[in-house]
């Protein structure tokens, strides 16, 4: 009982946010007053409050998901690409993550005796701080959570944190023994040691492949990826963040958000995924996405779009009624206490699939990871394995290996959408896919499938601070540049992140 009613207290008070120190941790009273066990929930309840919250609200702009509506406003300086600090636009994942998740999670690392619970922590400060690279290319690191000691933190680089993070779960993995079970209340997979060390080998797939493709000591890590593969032993299900219930401030984050707040009903659906769904006659886009009040049909908005509607055509059909809204309730009815998604098993199995394909010359194993993949995003979805059936089909008519990648590529976004806006950002970035289109934005807004447009690709938002780029990176956190003066200077949007070299 005592249990549950912190972990109640804990996301209730993450989701309703707050305004931190970043050497302030405001979950724990003191050392003596609760035991590490007690604090492990709070670190995963901090992370999903701040990647299934603001960052997934972003991401999904950015991997062209959902757009602004066009007779509303309160999102549009996302989908054109206008922020700047002053937008704060990661500050309370920033110090969400800094402040309360990776400083509860220091005192567990700190204090807890059970080498089972170090090393779930430390899956989870490494999935934290990936995270925080995959935003803003740095991250405060070697010389974080130190308190006035080191009051102001370097900015260590990307390479230098996935390098770290990695061997820190190396390391806390050796010391487990035979242990099975935590002894901490957990959320995500119910305390039993093999889940976790099956997320501890996505998550090292997924380092490894952005090694890979950064060519950053390639041969070594292709070697390390096909081990994992071959060994097999990640984590069944999805990885996921369970728990919310259909109360105020206890929701799914980005339901609360959008679905229940002063933001409701801004969001529609964005016209590269409408497209790639009915392309495929895909039974998903019921999923999250309604048909348009006015006339029944599926319509998504062009990027960047919302200010351009009138100028370009009289925007007589570009209104809210004729676009297809974002359903956050999903066709099942589970959008208030949807899971928040650390690494699902689709995503997992298409990595296996590339890896497969790209490096193990197994054509057949990459299939069978892409049926798998596919059944696994159905099955998150409620949906039956009947219904994936034209999905599975895809696979025959992609007649070469490169045609392959680029549908696992494809599939893996659409499989993203509702689950992890945040790596759908990131792997897009990794292998551009979807494509960037050449087709300008008002021909395909003015013309729709006649244009000559591919359905999927990627749209340049027609109204744009970065011009003709995608956004690859958002700013530092005001609220890091107003405390640490070692904050990274700012750099243009449309600047990689390390691994994003194609």
């Amino acid at each position: 009982m005592k249990k549950t009613i912190l972990y109640s207290l804990l996301v209730a008070g993450l989701l309703s946010g707050c305004d931190l120190d970043i050497n302030d941790n405001p979950n724990n009273p003191s050392d003596e007053q609760i035991s590490p066990d007690l604090i492990f929930p709070s670190v995963q309840a901090g992370i999903a409050a701040a990647v299934g919250g603001d960052i997934h609200n972003y991401s999904g702009y950015f991997a062209q998901y959902y757009e602004q509506k066009p007779e509303q406003s309160q999102y549009i300086e996302i989908s054109q690409y206008k922020l700047t600090e002053s937008s704060q636009l990661l500050d309370y994942s920033y110090r969400t993550i800094y402040s309360s998740a990776l400083m509860d999670a220091q005192q567990v690392l700190n204090m807890s005796k059970n080498p089972a619970d170090i090393f779930a922590t430390t899956v989870l400060r490494a999935f934290a701080l990936q995270v925080m690279v995959d935003n803003t290319n740095e991250a405060p690191y070697t010389e974080a959570l130190q308190g006035n000691v080191i009051s102001n933190p370097k900015w260590d680089n990307g390479d230098i944190v996935y390098k770290g993070i990695i061997k820190e779960m190396d390391d806390a993995q050796a010391k487990i023994g035979g242990l099975t079970s935590l002894d901490s209340d957990d959320m995500v997979f119910g305390g039993k040691v093999s889940q976790w060390i099956g997320l501890a080998n996505a998550l090292r797939l997924r380092m490894y492949m952005r090694f890979i493709d950064a060519d950053i000591e390639k041969d070594s890590y292709i070697e390390k990826v096909k081990t994992l593969v071959n060994e097999n032993n990640f984590f069944t299900g999805d990885a996921a963040f369970k728990g919310f219930s259909d109360e105020t401030k206890k929701r799914n984050p980005w339901y609360e958000t959008n679905a229940m707040s002063g933001a409701k009903g801004n969001q529609c659906a964005a016209y590269p995924i409408v497209s790639y769904y009915l392309e495929n006659d895909d039974p998903r886009i019921e999923y999250a996405i309604s048909k348009s009040t006015a006339n029944g049909t599926y319509l998504g908005q062009i990027p960047g779009a919302r200010t351009k509607s009138d100028e370009w055509n009289g925007a007589a059909k570009w209104l809210n009624a004729n676009m297809s809204a974002i359903n956050y309730k999903h066709s099942d009815g589970n959008g208030a206490v949807q899971p928040v998604y650390f690494f699902t098993q689709a995503n997992l199995q298409f990595l296996i699939a590339e890896v497969k394909l790209r490096f193990m010359s197994d054509e057949h194993g990459a299939n069978e990871a892409y049926d798998k993949a596919v059944k696994a995003d159905f099955e998150a979805r409620g949906m039956k394995d009947e219904d994936s059936s034209k999905i599975l089909d895809l696979w025959d008519s992609a007649s070469t290996d490169d045609e392959k990648l680029n549908l696992i590529y494809m599939q893996k976004w659409v499989a993203f959408f509702c689950m992890d806006h945040m790596e759908a950002w990131s792997e897009l970035r990794r292998t551009d896919v979807p494509k960037l289109t050449n087709i300008a934005q008002e021909q395909i807004f003015k013309n729709g499938e006649t244009s000559g447009y591919k359905a999927g690709d990627l749209i340049v938002p027609c109204e744009s601070g970065l011009g003709e780029e995608l956004i690859k990176r958002v700013n530092y956190p005001l609220n890091a540049r107003l405390y640490n003066k070692n904050t990274p200077k700012m750099v243009s949007l449309d600047t990689p992140v390390w691994w994003d070299k194609k």
